[in-house]
């Protein structure tokens, strides 16, 4: 099987280039990088690593390409996946490393004719005492669920995604409700090995008051208020 990287940006200047540089090394078939119109260096950074290629792929870097979208995460993850000729999609957030041994791992729970996708562990780019809290208590909530959050590297079946219809044109929650889906089609692999994700948003916020308020967002969405709705509310955690 073949597996694409699928990457959504915007104005990910600062951390954008150290995940490229990363995931370049991994030997994935594909990174698509989907821009939703930033404004800072996210396009040159991008542009420079597709130079230092040049047209052909090869089995150790794959292919890398930058495509422009309407802004919003699920409309970018959507461009992304519609644009992949792989089996598999790995979706990543721009400020998330994935394991060295991700591309082995996705294709060794998929090997299972039954697992339509899944998710890895999460750890935090940070030693303090409340990172590694919450990225437990995060791990344990989704293995339990069987609901995932972006953070997490969600893969996913190219066949099972198209026949789910993607992500939900929805300004926030699109992973939670692809995910409340996906699990319906099949088992989902919850796999121990882990990415790092930068803690920032935590960090500028305070652990304590961000854990609130996307507890009170979840809920809210959980008893029916429109992610539309919330949409206001998120961007105090970002």
């Amino acid at each position: 099987m073949t597996v694409a990287v699928i990457i959504p940006v915007l104005n990910e200047a600062r951390c954008l280039g150290q995940t490229l540089s990363h995931t370049q090394a991994l030997g994935f078939d594909e990174t698509i990088i989907v821009d939703g119109g930033s404004s800072d260096d996210t396009c040159a950074i991008v542009q420079s690593f597709t130079d230092r290629m040049g047209a052909l792929p090869t089995p150790e870097t794959g292919s890398m390409r930058l495509l422009p979208a309407p802004r919003g995460r699920a409309r970018q993850l959507n461009t992304g996946a519609g644009a992949s000729g792989c089996d598999v999609l790995l979706f990543l957030h721009a400020d998330t490393l994935l394991p060295t041994n991700a591309r082995q791992a996705v294709l060794t729970a998929l090997a299972e004719a039954a697992c339509v996708g899944g998710r890895f562990n999460v750890r935090f780019d940070s030693p303090r005492l409340p990172a590694r809290v919450i990225s437990r208590l995060m791990n344990l909530r989704s293995r339990w669920s069987g609901i995932a959050t972006g953070d997490q590297a969600i893969f996913v079946r190219r066949t099972v995604f198209e026949r789910l219809g993607g992500f939900a044109d929805i300004p926030l929650m699109e992973d939670i409700e692809f995910t409340r889906r996906l699990k319906r089609a099949g088992p989902l692999a919850s796999l121990p090995d882990e990415v790092a994700t930068a803690f920032r948003r935590w960090e500028q916020q305070g652990p304590l008051r961000t854990i609130l308020l996307m507890w009170t967002l979840r809920f809210l969405y959980w008893i029916g208020v429109s992610p539309h709705r919330l949409q206001h509310f998120y961007s105090m955690v970002r």
